[in-house]
């Protein structure tokens, strides 16, 4: 059995727009939002804490992400901000969500905040695959803050790292620190002088949803961590028409910097054109691998690559791969991995033990 480290789960947002309730199992709150617009905003959700733990999945990192008004769709009623305060308060929300969704439920998830966290997480949950020890291990939660608009003024970064944040990614859309997703531009002024904050933190950075000049630019500079949680390699989606993920210089020099990259397995970051070329019975779990083995062939080891999911993060079962109904089919990969080469090392290391190895170089002693 393999551990699993999913480098992003948008769980507060869900949590405060939608109610859900990821202690409950995702048939449980599949049959819940039945009949309800939530199916049709964000799809049928792909999590519960059931499913992680039937597919081992240890520790998450688990978003705080709010919308601005701009990139409202109008389909369902979201928090929503304007201004700096705005989303500086929205953010306070999420983080408040994390706080009492482990305050609430202490055996099923619980923040990772230090070293201290991690090895008494994982000493948990190597009891429970090897010993088979009950009762079941909570998930770990590591905060990542998704764009930083929260964030009003980079010295205040430090305030959210002493919140329990432990790295940022500065960019959803474009903001006043860097382009972003659709929005595209360099870093400004205020950007560099975020990156020097959290250096001075140790906060590793999360060039996903950065725009390709502002990534490049960022790893350029930053001199702590890199990591892209959720990100894939433009190279192989087909006809992709926007800035989402990563080309293969950006790759390459995220390798050099010694980060890690999380491959998503949503059909359109997979196939762009994926519902016309036979929708989702036509995107298997082979495209996975193929962005897995990319990273790998690129950085000529198993080192730099890792999962990232984005679950719940605006689409559900109707846009994954064929063979996943939720989080608990991840470890279909294994196989697949194994019958295109790797051993039982290198999946190790791809399921989690490379985004351990950043927590291990990150976290701070307490």
């Amino acid at each position: 059995m393999y551990l699993i480290l999913d480098a992003h789960q948008d769980l507060a947002w869900n949590i405060i727009n939608l109610n859900r309730d990821y202690t409950q199992s995702a048939y449980h709150i599949r049959e819940a939002e039945k009949t309800t617009p939530i199916p049709a905003y964000n799809g049928n959700t792909l999590l519960g804490w059931p499913q992680c733990q039937e597919g081992n999945v240890a520790i998450v990192f688990g978003t705080l992400f709010c919308t601005p008004s701009r990139k409202d769709r109008g389909e369902y009623e979201i928090r929503l901000y304007d201004t700096p305060q705005q989303a500086h308060d929205c953010y306070r929300q999420n983080l408040d969500a994390y706080h009492r969704l482990t305050e609430d439920h202490p055996g099923k998830f619980r923040l990772i905040l230090n070293q201290q966290d991690l090895t008494t997480h994982l000493a948990v949950w190597h009891d429970h695959l090897v010993k088979a020890q009950d009762p079941p291990p909570p998930v770990g939660i590591v905060l990542l803050m998704e764009g930083a608009e929260g964030v009003r003024q980079p010295p205040e970064v430090e305030k959210w790292y002493e919140w329990g944040v432990r790295m940022i990614g500065p960019a959803w859309a474009g903001n006043h620190y860097c382009g972003g997703t659709r929005e595209p531009g360099p870093l400004t002024k205020q950007g560099y002088a975020l990156l020097e904050c959290m250096a001075g933190l140790g906060l590793p950075l999360d060039i996903s949803h950065m725009d390709h000049l502002s990534a490049r630019q960022a790893l350029d500079f930053y001199p702590g961590q890199v990591i892209a949680t959720h990100s894939n390699a433009e190279n192989l989606i087909n006809a992709i028409p926007i800035n989402r993920h990563l080309k293969d210089e950006t790759i390459q020099q995220l390798i050099e910097r010694g980060g890690v990259m999380g491959i998503v397995p949503f059909n359109p970051f997979l196939d762009w054109d994926w519902r016309d070329h036979g929708g989702r019975e036509a995107v298997t779990l082979d495209r996975v691998v193929a962005q897995i083995d990319y990273v790998c062939q690129m950085a000529g080891d198993t080192t730099h690559v890792g999962l990232g999911t984005d679950f719940d993060g605006g689409f559900g079962v109707e846009c994954v791969p064929q063979e996943i109904d939720t989080i608990a089919d991840l470890p279909k990969l294994a196989p697949l991995l194994t019958n295109k080469g790797y051993n039982k090392e290198d999946i190790d290391r791809i399921f989690s033990g490379n985004w351990i190895s950043v927590l291990k170089n990150t976290l701070p002693n307490s």
